[in-house]
């Protein structure tokens, strides 16, 4: 498992709850973001709390999406903000919490937005068009990746959408640091051996760099 200095690796698997969590974190991942939608905070704290068992049983990072306030009751030491999520937040708790954030952008107004809040990581997306969900962002493109990590210089840029393993070196090789990934591992027939294809490439262009 090789991460870099934003607690990053290069793959970035993004899980909807703790069982797929449990399937993937002993498997080689980095880190991996929880992303559980439309439930209590209840629910959500206790799935963070498992999570935090997961993750330090398996060595890897965990990224909580959203959910700051529950991230940080639980000691999650990191959390992902969408721009609706970091307009409501209080960045302020969250750094005091020493808790680091990533932040999504789209846009450069979105850009700006982010950078001003000093975040640990930028994300950018759609790169490919994504069926995940409906997007009111056309795909960004690889022209779009390398102008952005341009534009913040150190700060770990994370790629997501449409993103696979044969597009991966692509999106690398434009600039990302990191490739966030979600459906191409969820609807693989062997999800495990999906993952396995992927550490194996986070493994290796790790070690070119």
């Amino acid at each position: 498992m090789i991460a870099g200095r934003a607690g990053l690796a290069r793959f970035y698997p993004i899980v909807p709850d703790c069982v797929w969590l449990n399937r993937i974190a002993p498997l080689g991942i980095g880190c991996v973001q929880l992303r559980v939608k439309d439930q209590t905070s209840d629910v959500v704290r206790r799935e963070i709390d498992r999570a935090l068992e997961i993750t330090s049983r398996n060595g890897v990072q965990l990224i909580v999406n959203d959910y700051w306030r529950e991230a940080i009751a639980a000691g999650a030491d990191y959390v992902h903000l969408g721009q609706e999520d970091l307009a409501a937040a209080d960045v302020a708790a969250i750094k005091s919490a020493d808790v680091r954030f990533g932040v999504s952008t789209h846009d450069e107004v979105e850009l700006a937005t982010a950078l001003a809040v000093q975040p640990d990581y930028i994300a950018l997306g759609p790169v490919y068009e994504t069926k995940l969900k409906a997007m009111k962002w056309a795909p960004q493109g690889l022209e779009r990746v390398s102008s952005w990590k341009a534009r913040i210089g150190d700060l770990p840029l994370v790629a997501i959408g449409g993103i696979t393993p044969e597009r991966a070196p692509l999106v690398a090789a434009a600039g990302a640091d990191s490739v966030a990934v979600i459906t191409d591992f969820l609807t693989d027939p062997e999800p495990e051996q999906r993952i396995r294809t992927w550490v194996a490439w986070s493994e290796g262009a790790a070690a070119r760099v």
